[in-house]
């Protein structure tokens, strides 16, 4: 019988001001905790200063964990257009650092977020957390962008089994 392998992916919840990410470890059905934190941004600069901040942050956290895949929060549109753009360009930094260190990058709504870590498509930040938890129960995160993150991370854990399971299901 073949074993399975330990698949390590990292959760990037992205925003200009905080980036949250979370590692996290698959093995089947098995879900374990690596790490998680916030990259930062200095609001006091200029935007292509604070970009690269997050690029240098997210960079450094890929190099360090070598995570197999990455998953990232799609964007919401709110009504601040020019808030709206800043998040989008964070959110391409987001996409682009784990791109070029070569991982396969998935985008997940956060509702399919929610959905997969609390079983339905709307919920509090609380009620996501508190599953984080009960999930993984060493896990530890320095606030909202991290856990969000974290959550990230799981709900690729369950979309990339589920896509695993249909190319074996057609293959027999």
């Amino acid at each position: 019988m073949l074993q399975e392998r330990t698949i390590r992916i990292i959760g990037i919840d992205p925003g200009l001001r905080r980036t949250g990410w979370g590692v996290v470890e698959t093995v089947g059905n098995s879900l374990r905790f690596v790490a998680s934190g916030t990259v930062t941004s200095d609001a006091k600069m200029d935007l292509a200063s604070r970009l690269r901040q997050l690029y240098d942050g997210l960079s450094a956290v890929i190099h360090h964990h070598q995570p197999d895949e990455a998953a990232v929060e799609q964007t919401f549109v709110n009504k601040d257009a020019v808030a709206t753009l800043k998040l989008g360009q964070a959110r391409g930094i987001a996409l682009l650092v784990p791109a070029l260190a070569g991982l396969p990058v998935a985008e997940y709504a956060p509702n399919a977020v929610k959905k997969a870590v609390i079983g339905v498509g709307h919920g509090e930040k609380a009620q996501i957390h508190m599953m984080v938890k009960v999930l993984m129960p060493r896990a530890t995160f320095d606030g909202d962008d991290a856990a969000d993150a974290l959550a990230i991370a799981i709900c690729h854990t369950h979309h990339r089994q589920s896509a695993q399971a249909r190319a074996a299901f057609a293959g027999l």
